[in-house]
This record gives structure tokens, sequence and C-alpha cells, in this order.
């Protein structure tokens, strides 16, 4: 009997935020839903990440009214999101009784399967958020953050992988946010995991470096059980590979996909003019479809290289581009080996950039860089440098408690807050995540004819 490999499909979610920066409305999504609900799918991702600011601060849409349509016209295929561990889908640490709120309405509104990494790997900002996923009834897919250093080894992430079995993790996701995961890498790393467990192991990259074709091929032949991919107008570059020249090649190697090729043709043709919209009007950046090697010498995301070339744009630096690009690993191995995620991996480029642009290191020190470094983002990987550590934080104390134990519950005071402009417990998470663009919103809900002026804030993808 052939081997059954099933695909995640993201070109609701992380396709479209990774290619134009989470900027396709629901109006877009909802005429093919139905027939990507007869496509056999293993699941669609189609929430998390960043959707929920974007639904906000450009597209007008209340970010659970999107779920819940989504939901109405998929009966059969699982829906499945992206939670940022103890971050939800904010930058910072929200108390337990937000965590286990939000995950409680994100699960009645129908997510079935909740995808949950830490930055660090660090599984105490994971804990509050599977036992609600659990508690709900939900599918607690617990991630790996894959990163590559000295720390990072095969037998760091088996033993991870026991301890997120222990916690009660349903499958497990080697998350590589980088596009760095080698062909032999994931061969190896999966073929390990799968002596220690017998849960489903999903494998998820991105086609920037120009390797992932090759190494879903190898996850395959190790034995994973679900790779994601997106449908062809929204995949390669820093989205992922094709799902349907993916399934044919798999298909062809004796695998059974589960997928019908005469929806996904159509699907695509959906997609197509869609995409060309977003072409034409400047949001889909060209470079952004760019074969980038480089990511796999500096082990930096897509995302990040295009900040960094910005910001250096930005400040006349532009001939600076490739100091700082070396500049990004003596950072990170100075504090602890991050693995480059969000929000880590802007916080280490402009770390790395200050160092270069000021012309000495440490120098320019953000503050997000200085309360890492106290351990309120948890703990780092490896130990920080001890002489990095004195010039970001003196003697000032380290945390070694769970970050989340300093925060007090918040969900009665949110409430209070908004007052009558808060219709239901989801109104009250939109705003504990995004205050700044969630009391604008609220505040035109109410009265369409009052124009709110939205905060500027800045965003981080």
């Amino acid at each position: 009997m052939a081997k059954q490999i099933r695909f995640t499909d993201t070109v609701l979610r992380d396709a479209h935020q990774s290619l134009i920066a989470t900027r396709m409305p629901i109006d877009k999504m909802v005429p093919i839903l139905e027939t990507m609900d007869e496509a056999g799918y293993h699941s669609l991702e189609v929430w998390g990440g960043a959707t929920f600011d974007a639904c906000l601060r450009y597209l007008n849409e209340d970010p659970w009214e999107r779920l819940r349509e989504i939901k109405k016209h998929v009966k059969n295929t699982k829906l499945q999101m992206l939670l940022r561990g103890q971050n939800l889908l904010g930058y910072k640490h929200y108390p337990d009784d937000v965590v286990e709120s939000f995950i409680q309405k994100a699960i009645k509104n129908g997510i079935d399967i909740i995808r949950v990494f830490d930055a660090l790997n660090d599984l105490r900002n994971l804990k509050t958020a599977v036992k609600a996923i659990k508690k709900n009834g939900g599918h607690a897919q617990m991630c790996i953050c894959y990163t590559i250093s000295e720390i990072h080894t095969n037998e760091y992430y088996v033993n991870l992988v026991k301890e997120m079995e222990k916690m009660g993790a349903d499958s497990i996701a080697i998350k590589d946010m980088a596009g760095i995961i080698t062909p032999a890498n994931v061969y190896s790393l999966i073929q390990d995991i799968k002596a220690v467990t017998k849960l489903p192991i999903i494998v998820h990259t991105h086609a920037t470096s120009g390797i992932a074709e090759m190494t879903y091929l190898k996850a395959v032949e190790a034995g994973v059980d679900v790779i994601d991919t997106a449908i062809s107008p929204f995949s390669g570059g820093t989205s992922q590979p094709a799902t349907e020249s993916v399934a044919i090649a798999l298909e062809q190697f004796g695998y059974n996909t589960g997928l019908d090729h005469t929806k996904l043709k159509e699907i695509a043709e959906h997609f197509k003019p869609i995409k060309e919209e977003f072409r034409k009007e400047g949001v889909l950046n060209p470079k952004v479809m760019d074969v980038v090697p480089d990511t796999l010498t500096y082990q930096v995301p897509g995302g990040m290289l295009s900040n960094l070339l910005s910001q250096l744009t930005e400040a006349k630096k532009e001939d600076k581009y490739e100091e700082v690009l070396r500049e990004v690993p003596k950072v990170r191995a100075e504090l602890g080996y991050p693995p480059l995620v969000t929000p880590l991996s802007q916080m280490v480029g402009t770390q790395a950039l200050m160092n270069v642009i000021s012309g000495e290191r440490y120098k320019m020190i953000p503050k997000e860089i200085k309360d890492y470094v106290k351990g309120l983002y948890g703990k780092s990987p490896g130990p920080i440098s001890k002489e990095i550590k004195e010039k970001i934080v003196g003697d000032e104390e380290v945390l070694n408690v769970r970050p989340a134990d300093l925060l007090k519950p918040e969900m009665k005071n949110l409430k209070k807050e908004l007052g009558d402009l808060a219709e239901s417990t989801e109104d009250v998470l939109m705003y504990a995540l995004f205050p700044q663009l969630a009391l604008p919103y609220l505040k035109k809900r109410k009265d369409p004819f009052h124009d709110v002026p939205v905060q500027n804030v800045t965003v981080i993808y």
C-alpha cells in the first residue's frame, strides 16, 4: 500500500503573508473556499501570524468575522492557525487569562489545529497555550523553531520533541521559517525524531534559498506525514513550494497525496488573476520572488534580508549591506543563538545594523535587546556572552522565571476599559492584542460616520 503524504495549503495565510504582506481580503477567498474544501487537503492554514494585525490595519475587517466566514464554507477540511505561544499574535507576552480566553474563542470560532511555537524554543512559554488547546478540544501541533548553531543539534531537537510529547502534543511541526533546512539535514532530523515518537511529523519551509522541493522530497523519504505547500500562483520566493508540482512529483514516486488535481487547477485559476492584481498595484514586489542562496550562508530569513536592505537604504548606507550580514551571525552567537524568527529576527537584525552604522559594537542597544538579555522573552538557547551581557544590562538582575509569571490577569480590566464598545469577548481580545488598532476600529463600527484615525505604530511581521 502506497505511503500517504498529506498537504497543508498556506495560500490563505502564510503564502500571501510572505508575498504580499498579508493584504488579501476575505472577498478574494470566499468564492473558492468550497472548492478548496473538496480538494483533499489535510488542512488549510487560514489564520494567525500577521492576519489579525493586517485585517484591522489595512483591510478594515474583523479578523474573527473572517474566521467565521471561512468556517461557514469549509465543512470537511480542518482549519489551522499559527500561534506565537504566550505572545499569541502580538509581539509581547500576555497574561495567562488572555491566552486561555483567546484560544477558547479561536477554537469556538472555527480553528481545529493550532500550530504553536516559541521564538526561543522555551517550552515554559508554550505551557499555558497547550493546556488551553487540549482543554477546548483543539489539536495541539507543537513546533520546533529550526535554526543552525553549535547548540541546535539533532539531539537538542529530539529532546525538545520528547518534552513536547509529555506536555500533550498531538503532532510535531519542524518550522523552518528561514528556508535553511537542507535535504540532508531534514532527512537525518526526521529519522532521529521518528526513532523517539509515533506522533505525526510536519515540515514547514520556505522556497527562499532554492532548495525547498529537494528538502520536501528527502523529508518524505525519511517518513514525514504532512508538508506545507502553496497553490502555484502564490508559491515560490519567500512563500512555500507549489502544491500541484510537489504533489505530481511525489505521486510519480508512488506516494498517495489524496489530492484532486482537477480541483487544484480550479483553485490555481481562481488565484492567478488575484496575483496579477497585486502585481499591477505594486503590492507584490518582484524581489520577494528572487532565489537568495545567501539565506543558507547567513541563516537569515528572506523577509529579514529585505528589511535590513530597506533600513540601510533609508540611512543611505547600502554599501554596508554585506558587513551587516556578516555581523548578524556574530550578534546571534553572542546572544546565545536565538532562532531568527519574529520577534528575535528583527531584534538581532536591528542590533547588527546599529553595530555597523554606529561604528562601535553595542554602542546603541534597543530596549527589546535589553529585555531579551534580562530574560523577559524567556531563556536563551545557549549562554549569552558574559562580556556582552555586562555591556547591555550591567549588573541588573536576570530573570529565571517564566516571563508570564510576572503578569497579572487582564481580561476584567480590558473589558472595563472598552465599556460598551465591546460587544463580545472577541472584541476584548482584539483590544488586548492590538489596542492602537482595535480602538479606532471598534469606535468606527459603533459610529460609521465618525472617522477615527489609526495611530501610527510600528508593524513587525
